[in-house]
């Protein structure tokens, strides 16, 4: 299977040059060329285990990898999940249920994903004897995870972009107190999106990032998506057939990236799924759907940080689709929305999905309501997943996050002390981190004095 660009100015790829990229030279992202049809192979996908069904989902789209290889890639990806089943999936209440997301290493569901593309990179890397210098912009969660999947790797070192002072305290320990040499954590002065802004900027600088062999670990990098597809179909098999046909995932989300990943699964062929995009007060998802106008507005911080976000990136996939795989369309309103921050995009036709908000007057009072009715702790991410549960159907909430990383709300909504053995460790090491200005030009001298030089 090869890999092409949305912007369509870039040569199609194998799935490991495409990983490897990260953004498309063109600056689109990497999409499948074609959507392969998996709806005959779910009946020999049930029962298997998580690192089962990931092996046989993914050796559809990494065809360049041999598939032994590939297994154990897969294998060792999931065995620092502290729950056998890798991403149960709890019923909360008849036809109410919750996939848990944060049993990774680092408590979030980017570890599904950030835990493979790190075992990817080191076997690329060893099978080629490149060096890599891997860049990524997190608003919380992907910082800590894509850094859990590279620390201490051989021949990668590692730069990650965060808002100074815009993440939780625990999530930035998570990303500061590694004490590894191949770690760069950088506190940026701006927000999020000032910080991927950044990292598409340096990407789009060709000569620089061949000079450094630069790639993405943020969700533009396609392995990313197709890794987090897997879960949406384990929950799904994991479902009575009754309940399959009427289903909707509930998907809190900032980047678009996760609940892109599963409206991926429904264009392969997995029918009756329904998506709901749950934004927090940074809702330009949330007016999109509503409106059909993408427009940005003002980042304000919230009890959801890893949400504050107004550039989701992954949209331009959604768009290339929307615009029937159309590259001279997507160019055409992404060139538009970068000079106006607005696009209307005309007959707008929502289809399987819909979309709530929930700002931070509300968000302690689901995360209270939930235990009450429930049982469940829930974080503030996913508390914004259970605003307004109308749909008729079965209904899966994604947990996105282990409450523990939010003590502090926590506490203050339940009297309750949620902490992980993981976390608690963090206290007591030093934050090391470095602190830029939210500019190009900032970064790119750091990579030029901290980066890994590879001997092409």
């Amino acid at each position: 299977m090869k890999y092409v660009s949305t912007r369509g100015q870039s040569k199609p790829l194998s799935f490991s040059e495409a990983l490897s990229e990260g953004l498309a030279p063109d600056g689109g992202l990497f999409v499948p060329q074609t959507m392969p049809d998996i709806s005959k192979l779910l009946p020999s996908w049930e029962g298997l285990s998580y690192p089962e069904l990931c092996f046989e989902f993914l050796k559809i789209f990494a065809t360049d990898i041999p598939a032994a290889d590939l297994k154990k890639i897969v294998d060792s990806s999931y065995n620092r999940f502290d729950d056998p089943a890798i991403a149960p999936l709890a019923e909360l209440r008849k036809d109410l249920y919750l996939l848990e997301l944060y049993h990774g290493p680092t408590l979030a569901f980017k570890d599904f994903a950030l835990q493979l593309l790190g075992n990817l990179y080191e076997y690329l890397l060893k099978k080629s004897g490149h060096k890599i210098n891997v860049l990524g912009a997190t608003s919380g969660d992907t910082g800590s995870a894509a850094i859990s999947g590279l620390i201490g790797k051989e021949n990668v070192n590692i730069f990650i972009l965060y808002p100074f002072g815009r993440v939780s305290p625990l999530q930035e320990r998570q990303m500061t107190c590694t004490g590894a040499s191949n770690v760069f954590p950088i506190a940026i002065d701006g927000t999020f999106d000032d910080a991927q802004h950044i990292v598409k900027e340096i990407f789009a600088d060709t000569a620089f990032k061949a000079e450094w062999n630069l790639s993405a670990v943020n969700s533009i990098n396609l392995a990313r998506i197709l890794a987090q597809c897997v879960y949406y179909i384990y929950a799904y098999l994991k479902l009575p057939h009754s309940k399959r046909g009427n289903l909707q995932f509930i998907v809190p989300t900032g980047n678009f990236g996760n609940v892109l990943a599963g409206w991926m699964v429904s264009q392969m062929g997995v029918g009756g799924l329904h998506f709901k995009v749950a934004t927090n007060q940074n809702d330009i998802l949330y007016r999109l759907f509503e409106t059909g106008i993408y427009e940005l507005g003002k980042v304000e911080p919230s009890y959801a940080p890893s949400m504050d976000i107004q550039v989701a990136s992954n949209f331009e996939r959604f768009i290339y689709f929307m615009q029937n795989c159309d590259p001279e369309t997507v160019r055409k309103i992404m060139a538009a929305f970068k000079s106006t921050g607005r696009w209307v995009f005309d007959n707008f036709d929502a289809g399987a999905f819909s979309a709530s908000r929930a700002d931070d007057s509300e968000i302690p009072a689901i995360i209270k309501d939930v235990y009450e009715n429930c049982g469940a702790v829930i974080d503030p991410h996913t508390a914004c997943g259970f605003k307004d549960l109308g749909f008729e159907g079965a209904k899966i909430v994604l947990s996105t996050a282990h409450p523990a990383k939010f003590p502090e709300l926590i506490h203050k909504t339940l009297g309750l002390d949620a902490k992980s053995p993981i976390l608690e460790e963090l206290k007591s090491k030093p934050v090391e981190r470095v602190r830029l200005g939210a500019d190009l030009h900032s970064l790119r001298d750091y990579i030029t004095k901290h980066g890994i030089k590879d001997a092409k």
